[in-house]
């Protein structure tokens, strides 16, 4: 009687946890999925058409005469800082077998990384505002204003990549390790942030400026690790009661 219970006990508690492993892969690859659409969208909808800072007064007209855009591009955003501390979340989970220490740094550096995210849709948020009154008003002091907001706007931006950078090269260490991503994606994954950490780093304090080209090779990696990681929990077989 004991041994049947004991039995039955661990058939229990082996369901539990593939379920909970079957959900955490849909968590993880809906977050990356997710948060890689949304920035990809509210970049493309909000400020970015008007950020040639070289005809200030033309770019602060552009933006109050789409100010809808705009604001939907920063409430995008917001999404994406709330998806990332999702995603951190679910990659700890998933990475932290393979190196506890290692997932809690990467994880406190993706919250650095969504704090820095919200702080930089403030700053835009003010260039709006400035925007709006210049097209009202048209103080010639707007412009001078505005441009100072751009340009902590691009260096929230830049910052915000460090944190993001260091940590997606820990996770996406751990979860390759872990078995989580084969091996290939994994390494496409660092190579292609590492790129984009050192590029980030030396445009935030205006060393160099580096072309957009270095940055390609990330841009789809979350959306095939993250269509790789949903379709691999789809696949688990669901918990049977």
């Amino acid at each position: 009687m004991a041994q049947e219970m004991t039995e039955n006990k661990m058939i229990t508690e082996n369901k539990i946890m593939a379920e909970n492993k079957r959900g955490l892969y849909l968590l993880l690859g809906l977050s990356l999925v997710v948060q890689a659409t949304t920035s990809l969208a509210g970049g493309t909808v909000g400020i970015g058409p008007f950020t040639d800072t070289g005809d200030m007064a033309a770019a602060m007209k552009g933006i109050a005469g789409n100010i809808n855009a705009v604001y939907a591009g920063m409430f995008l955003q917001v999404i994406t800082a709330i998806v990332i501390v999702a995603l951190a979340a679910a990659l700890y989970q998933a990475g932290k077998g393979a190196g506890k220490t290692v997932a809690i740094i990467a994880f406190g550096l993706y919250l650095m990384e969504a704090v820095a995210h919200f702080i930089g849709q403030i700053v835009i948020f003010a260039i709006a505002e400035a925007s709006q009154l210049f097209a009202s008003t048209g103080d010639a002091a707007l412009p001078a204003i505005a441009k100072l907001l751009f340009a902590a706007r691009d260096f929230t931006g830049a910052i915000t990549m460090m944190p993001f950078g260091l940590g997606a090269i820990l996770f996406y260490f751990l979860i390759t390790k872990a078995g989580v991503i084969p091996r290939w994606l994994g390494v496409w994954g660092m190579a292609a942030v590492t790129l984009i950490l050192g590029g980030w780093s030396l445009e935030a304090f205006g060393v160099v400026s580096v072309p957009f080209a270095l940055y390609v090779p990330y841009v789809p990696w979350e959306w095939v690790a993250g269509v790789y990681i949903l379709a691999k929990g789809l696949k688990m077989p669901k918990a049977q009661k």
